[in-house]
């Protein structure tokens, strides 16, 4: 017997990592000292502009958003959805990032499927100037069906000591609402179960109150949030940030919020995209299991202070972002609506 014959073709896999290498290499930066391929990626970071910095680490995955994409047989949107996912998890903290790590586990090494995951990984590291310096490509038949497949990234960032977030948040201060594209990488569970098998859509089903397929609402792209709110960060305008995931708003903003504050938020602020409404009407579900579950078309908030708001309004509009003032800072605990 060899390898080959127990599930694993190490000749696949070589074949995969010479796809991927230049892939990876398009997004290095003069920090980057190794090569794909080494045991361990080398990154020299310059911290020449900081005073006193302070690394951010953050890891995360895709979910069952990767059911979704196997389905459809899209697989170049969720590195796409990872990478942007750790970045907003580390520019809440403040932090912008300096390099990305990937982990891709597969029932079968497929290196064609294998590129396009990592061309969703390069496209972003790319856009978010946060170079792809490693990553590990695991075959492992018996623990994923021929077919399966998982994701997980790994972002190392940085941020002054005294700059990061959350910072002087108090009560009277502004909660403003980015917008998410869609569900992002949370909630697929239970969108799945509500669109796919109750309403028994298939992911070509087109539906006219979506103006696309199902497949195409539910692999819409996690937003990355990074090039809209750095400036911001820049000019001290932002007391704290959330990224609602798993968890949805009850979930994620006491998260950022000092003990003895809670937040107030508003359900009519925004309108609820029509994704999130066919999901909630298919499934008979209530307010409060959507707003634990979903962004529901927030996916990012920013808690400013009220004297602060108007230039942080124009500040995102000027960077072609749309806003909404969905609620403010109350004396209390956790996140209540009216």
């Amino acid at each position: 017997m060899d390898y080959r014959e127990a599930g694993v073709d190490i000749s696949a896999a070589d074949a995969a990592k010479a796809r991927i290498k230049g892939l990876a290499r398009s997004t290095f930066n003069a920090q980057v000292l190794t090569e794909i391929g080494s045991f361990g990626g080398m990154f020299r970071p310059d911290l020449s502009r900081y005073r006193e910095p302070v690394l951010v680490a953050s890891t995360d995955g895709v979910g069952t958003k990767i059911k979704v994409a196997i389905l459809a047989g899209v697989h170049d949107t969720v590195g796409y959805d990872l990478v942007a996912h750790c970045v907003n998890d580390i520019l809440v903290q403040g932090a912008t990032p300096l390099f990305f790590l990937d982990y891709v586990a597969l029932g079968k090494m497929d290196p064609v499927r294998v590129e396009q995951i990592v061309s969703g990984f390069s496209r972003a590291c790319a856009e978010f100037s946060c170079p792809l310096i490693g990553g590990e490509t695991a075959e492992m038949p018996g623990t994923y069906a021929e077919d399966d497949y998982d994701l997980a990234g790994f972002i190392v960032g940085v941020v002054e000591k005294d700059k990061a977030l959350p910072r002087g948040v108090r009560e009277g201060d502004v909660l403003v609402g980015l917008p998410s594209l869609g569900l992002h990488t949370n909630g697929y569970s239970l969108a799945r179960k509500v669109l796919l098998e109750t309403l028994g859509h298939r992911v070509s089903t087109h539906l006219p109150e979506l103006g696309m397929t199902i497949g195409q609402a539910l692999l819409a792209p996690h937003r990355g949030y990074l090039a809209a709110l750095e400036p911001l960060l820049e000019r001290d305008r932002l007391r704290a940030l959330c990224h609602i995931t798993g968890g949805g708003f009850p979930g994620n903003i006491p998260r950022v919020l000092p003990d003895g504050l809670g937040a107030r938020l508003r359900r009519g602020a925004w309108e609820r995209p029509p994704l999130f409404r066919l999901i909630q009407k298919g499934g008979g579900i209530s307010d409060e299991e959507m707003e634990r579950t979903f962004n529901m078309g927030i996916g990012m908030i920013a808690v400013v202070s009220p004297s602060d708001l108007h230039e942080v309004e124009h500040s995102l509009e000027r960077r072609g972002e749309t806003t909404f003032v969905i609620g403010s800072v109350v004396q209390g605990a956790g996140v209540s609506w009216e």
